[in-house]
Parts: C-alpha cells; structure tokens; sequence
C-alpha cells in the first residue's frame, strides 16, 4: 500500500490547472466552432457547469471517505461489482493515455517542424514517467514551475488568437445542445479520476471545491482557446497556429508540458484502480507501465479524433456518477460489505442505454444532466420499493 501523503488546497489546485491545460482540450473547443462564437461560448459555459457539478460531488466522496475513485465505487457497486468499473477505468485511462500523447506528438512536431512523430511520443512519454515517478511530495514544486510557465505561455497563445479578425465559422452542423454534451464530456472523463486526488486533501471541502472550480476555469479556458482559434484565424491546427504567431519554442514548450502534465494524471489514475482490482499491485508501476502502453498505442495504432470516445466515457460514468451521487448523500447507502448490488447495476445498464438513445435527440441541454436526473430517480424509487435499512450508513 502506498504511503498517503496529506495535499494541500494550492497543490490540489495545481494539479487540476495541469489537468485543464492541454491540446486535446483545446481541439475540442475547436469542434464547437460552428456555432459561432457567442452560442459557442454559452455551450462551453452549459457543459462545464453540468460537468464540473458532478467533478465536485464525485471528488467530495473521495475527501470524505479517503477513498480512491475506484474504492468509492464500492460504495454502490459492491466489492465485485465495482470491479467492472475499475477494469473499465483502466481502459479508458489507456485510450486516454495513447490519445494524448499522439496529439501532443502530432503538434509537436509541427511547431518544432523537426523529428518524425514518434520522436515526439518517446519523448513525451518519458517526461510522463518522470512525472509518476517524482511521486506526490516531490510533485507539488515540478508542477508550481511547470504551471506557472504554462500560465504565461498560455496567455500568450490567447492574445495572439484574439487579435485576429473573426472570419466565418468552421467545421459542420454541430447541434448547441450536442455542443453542450461535448463541453460536458471533458470534466465527465475525470470523475472515475478525481479523487484518487481529493482522498489524500487536508482541507477536504476546500480542496475539492478549488480543484472542481480551476478545473472549470481552465477547462473552459482551453475550449475557447480552440473555439477563438477557429474563428478568428480561421485555422483548427494549433501547432499551425503557434508557428504563424511565431511563438516557436514557447509553443513547442506549451504542447509538451501541457501533454505531460494532464497525461501524467492519467496514467498515475490507471495505476491506482489497478490497486482496487488486486492490492498486490503497485500504484507507481502501474502507473509507469500504462504510460509505456499508451506510448506504444501512440505509436503504432491509428489513433486520432476522439469525440466518440467522449461520447462513450459519458455514456458509462455519468449514470455511474448518478447512482454513486444519490446512494452517498440522498440514500446514505453503502453496500461495500457485499459481493454485488445487482439493483444498481441494472440501474446502470438502463442509463447507459438510455445516454445512447438521447444521442439521436437534439436535447438543447445535452444529455448527461437529463440521463442522470432519470437514474437519480429510478435509485430513489428502487430504494423505497425494494430497499431496506440494512445498509444504510
């Protein structure tokens, strides 16, 4: 078992500004370009505020009970039950894995106009397994430096988009409220993640709620980043972008530390649901072989636009995220002492069906708050008909 290390709320903060900070964020604002900018902008904000609500609740489990993501799970799922979840996690976090450090790689080597791609994804690569390897003590001053300058860089990057003229929207007919949902989407993909952070918070609340409201800054930051991009320079390719602007090596530098230091959180996320499936294992190492995965992934599988997969993270963790949400803090239940909780698990399977068939409807509000309201319910219903006291908390 790893040592825990207690984190404060500026460390919590940090982190989750690097989570927030990365090309695959600011390609996604580049999606919603269609819109314009102004209906654009209001989507951005929509998502984030659905999908940063439950980043807070989900992460407050966490504080709480000093529990990783993957344990608070348990909490609903059971102790077998929850493994589903954890195997689906590790999944996932390697797509993500691979999915990012391609993406950081693609736009590295066209900022830098140097090495071939997998050049960049070795590189990158290593820097993850650096990062997983300082371990958390050390962590907190590699990411006060690499923050604080990708803060500036940043900056940069904005003003230099924002001076442009705006010309006529990009891309195709993206729907707002299928805006919306991809807005939402991105904090989604980190609720199976966040308190693997929160778990270890000295200031519980604070913690989570900083971490939950940088994120949304940032995150929100990074979608308009790619939404002015793609409006106002009429150019989609970030890398493409940088070097019209003549940032050079500071936006090779803001690429790959942005790629890192989200990518890192991944990763070490993968290492420590693989401690929920088996308690033999060790968080760092596995962590450290799912960066080598996700790098090979990177370099040999064809991996490349990713909103489907976005899709897919919010079709199975936000009816997971609902049922968990209404179990701790409406029903106060807790059935990790059992092998499964089956009720739950139907729940579940019904709202992910249920987030695929409103995919096919133009809902203005996307479609994780109405999916998980209808799960929310159904809990609710399930425990007054069926349930009993035996495990109420």
């Amino acid at each position: 078992m790893e040592e825990k290390i207690k984190t404060g709320v500026f460390s919590n903060g940090l982190i989750w500004f690097g989570a927030a900070v990365s090309i695959a964020e600011i390609l996604t604002g580049t999606f919603i370009a269609s819109l314009g900018f102004q209906q654009g902008l209001a989507a951005i904000l929509i998502g984030h505020v659905i999908g940063c609500t439950l980043l807070y609740f989900a992460g407050l489990i966490g504080a709480d009970t000093e529990k990783s993501a993957m344990e608070t799970v348990k909490l609903s799922f059971g102790q077998k039950g929850s493994l589903i979840f954890s195997v689906m996690n590790i999944v996932q976090l390697v797509g993500w894995t691979a999915i990012m450090i391609v993406s950081g790689a693609a736009a590295a080597g066209g900022a830098a106009n140097l090495g071939g791609n997998w050049v960049w994804c070795l590189i990158i690569g290593a820097l993850i397994v650096l990062w997983i390897m300082a371990g958390p003590k050390n962590l907190v001053k590699l990411n006060t430096a690499a923050m604080l300058g990708l803060f500036v860089l940043t900056v940069i990057l904005s003003v230099v988009i924002f001076k442009g003229k705006m010309t006529a929207s990009a891309g195709g007919g993206l729907s707002f409220g299928a805006a919306v949902e991809l807005s939402a989407a991105m904090p989604l993909s980190w609720l199976p993640l966040i308190s693997d952070y929160t778990r270890t918070a000295k200031k519980k609340k604070t913690a989570t709620l900083v971490s939950a409201g940088v994120y949304f800054l940032a995150s929100s930051w990074m979608y308009v980043i790619g939404l002015g991009a793609a409006i106002f320079t009429g150019e989609s390719d970030i890398a493409r972008i940088m070097v019209t602007a003549g940032l050079g090596i500071a936006g090779l530098l803001i690429i790959i530390f942005s790629t890192v230091t989200t990518t890192y959180l991944d990763a070490f996320s993968a290492g420590v649901s693989s401690v929920s499936v088996s308690g033999r294992i060790n968080e760092k190492r596995a962590g450290v072989a799912v960066c080598v995965i996700g790098t090979a992934l990177a370099i040999f599988a064809p991996v490349s636009r990713f909103e489907t997969f976005l899709y897919f993270i919010g079709s199975a963790f936000a009816p997971m995220a609902a049922i968990l949400i209404t179990d701790y803090f409406v029903l106060k239940k807790d059935s990790s002492t059992s092998p499964f909780s089956f009720s739950n698990l139907v729940l579940w399977v019904i709202g992910f069906a249920v987030y695929r068939v409103f995919m096919r409807i133009d809902i203005p509000i996307g479609y994780t708050l109405p999916v998980m309201a209808i799960v929310s319910g159904l809990c609710i219903i399930t425990e007054k008909v069926f349930g009993g006291k035996k495990n109420a908390r």
